[in-house]
């Protein structure tokens, strides 16, 4: 089940780009439907989630996926400022352990679930909060004949668990690892091209990852259909050297790799400057 919810996963991706259908309501619907009632999220929170990363991909205190200074510190400009501060007393020089433990495991089964559903009732989302209800009661009538309350319970986290690995390591591999600033305002092109990379093309790649291995070319045309994604590449590419920007393509584990190697080096940056002002 951890399988299939990570692909409808990517499914309400497209829809809720409006990549799907010429007509944008059906997009509209579907999102609902798929990230709602199959997933027990909120389209609403994921707009305004998502869209905000695509705004401004990396960008600290504007993107929401680096907004994550809670538990971690990401790229060269975060761990000097939170260690300039002093406020935080996370040891970050062990991120990269203990990412393990609550990063992928945790992402959706305790830090989602929290805040779409703050969302959900501080905006009033009343038609995304009767779609989880629906989920839930749907969830609790399919499981708890076949395994009792307690049982489905640790099933739906395991289930969010599996979900959860799969979601962060694709999501983080084309982001974390690369540039990570405060807004400079700038340009769209350079924006997106030095806080995304590609990941190689395989039928295995392309699968695993609902196409978002050309995280630069989704991050540029946002609303065009995924399979179309690797059509428009080597435009991309050229474009790129044209102008002297990095176009970055690496192997899947080698992204993988450089999630961990990234929260390393950011965890050692933080402990060497929190020394200084200590």
């Amino acid at each position: 089940m951890g399988f299939i919810k990570g692909q409808v996963g990517w499914l309400q991706h497209d829809f809720g780009h409006l990549s799907v259908f010429h007509d944008s309501t059906l997009d509209h619907v579907l999102h609902h439907f798929t990230i709602g009632f199959i997933k027990g999220a909120s389209a609403q929170w994921w707009n305004h989630m998502h869209y905000q990363h695509h705004a401004k991909p990396n960008v600290m205190d504007k993107d929401p996926d680096v907004r994550v200074e809670k538990l971690f510190v990401v790229g060269d400009h975060m761990p000097v400022k939170v260690a300039k501060e002093g406020k935080s007393s996370v040891p970050f020089n062990w991120q990269h352990r203990y990412f393990f433990i609550v990063g992928p495991p945790l992402l959706f089964p305790v830090y989602f679930q929290a805040t779409l559903i703050r969302h959900v009732i501080t905006r009033r989302a009343w038609v995304d909060m009767a779609v989880l209800v629906l989920f839930v009661a749907k969830f609790l009538y399919l499981y708890v004949p076949l395994l009792g309350l307690g049982q489905t319970i640790i099933y739906y986290f395991l289930m969010r668990m599996l979900e959860s690995h799969w979601f962060t390591w694709v999501s983080q591999s084309n982001h974390i690892p690369m540039e990570i600033d405060e807004d400079h305002a700038e340009a769209w092109l350079p924006l997106q091209l030095h806080a995304t990379c590609d990941i190689e093309k395989s039928f295995f790649n392309d699968w695993f990852t609902g196409h978002l291995n050309f995280q630069i070319e989704h991050h540029l045309f946002p609303t065009m259909p995924r399979h179309n994604l690797y059509k428009i590449a080597p435009l991309v590419r050229s474009l790129c050297e044209k102008h002297g920007l990095k176009y970055q393509v690496k192997p899947l584990l080698q992204s993988f790799k450089d999630i961990v190697s990234s929260l390393k080096h950011s965890g050692e940056l933080w402990y060497s400057t929190y020394n200084q002002y200590r």
